[in-house]
Order: structure tokens, then sequence, then C-alpha cells
């Protein structure tokens, strides 16, 4: 369920606020390869041919930047921004990769709104805890603490 913001005023409300969950998307080789091939990261985790029948991680897997650059396309798939002017991803706090993603598996976030403080310049930040799930698996692929800049 997407939750819709009006304006800066409506950010304060979301602060410690769960977003939920997204709906399950898959992370389709091609695109993990894409990622892979136009980041120059193209090592042997993530695809297997002739010399490389298997992987260290048993098989190909995403690349962690390719997993966490999912998170602002999964955030805006939860929450709806209306009469502001821009929102951008600030930075991030803390990231961590604890599990692949496996070419061929289904992920979805999981978040929720941390702090939302006026930053200056008249702009908000907000602070999302961003959880990437792998369908059938114990462990997240990336846990995050995302920083919004939202200007009105």
């Amino acid at each position: 369920m997407t939750t819709t913001v009006r304006g800066l005023a409506g950010l304060a409300e979301l602060a410690g606020r769960d977003l939920g969950s997204t709906q399950w998307v898959p992370v389709h080789q091609e695109h993990a390869a894409a990622f892979a091939h136009a980041t120059h990261a193209d090592t042997h985790a993530h695809h297997a041919d002739e010399e490389n029948a298997e992987p260290p991680l048993g098989g190909p897997v995403a690349d962690g930047f390719h997993t966490l650059g999912l998170v602002g396309t999964l955030v805006d798939r939860l929450l709806e921004f209306q009469e502001i002017r821009m929102n951008v991803i600030y930075g991030v706090n803390r990231v961590r990769l604890p599990s692949p993603v496996p070419h061929g598996a289904r992920v979805r976030l999981h978040a929720d709104v941390g702090t939302v403080t006026e930053v200056r310049g008249g702009a908000m930040e907000m602070l999302v805890n961003a959880t990437v799930e792998v369908e059938g698996e114990p462990k997240p692929a990336c846990v995050a603490e995302v920083v919004y800049r939202i200007y009105g």
C-alpha cells in the first residue's frame, strides 16, 4: 500500500511510521549483469562461465550495490510525494549486505521512517530504515538507513 504525503507539512507525520512492504520484484539476470558491466564489477560472483562453473557464492549473484540501488525505486512504491518540488537520496548513513541476491530471485523492501527534521533552505530530511528481503531466505540482502532530502 502506498502512503501519500502532501507537501512538507505532511512529512513530520511520517516520523516513526512503518511503511510496510512492497510487492515481490524479480532481479533479472540481464539487469544484474548490465549493472555489473556498467560499474566494471564484472567478477566471478556475478556470472558463471566455463572457467567458473561454480562461483564462490553458489551461483551468479547481483552486485551488492545493485541491491542497494533498488532501495530508492522500491521506496517510491511505498511513498508518493505530492506538492513538493523534488526529493533526492542525499546519502546512506549505514548499509550492510548480509546475504547475496541470486540472479532470478525475488526481493521486496520493508521500510519505516525514522526521524524527519527541517534542514537549511527550508527542506526536510527524512531517514528511512530500509530492509531488502529475498524471498525464501532468512537473512536480508540489504539493511540501510537512507537519507532523503525533500524540497517544497
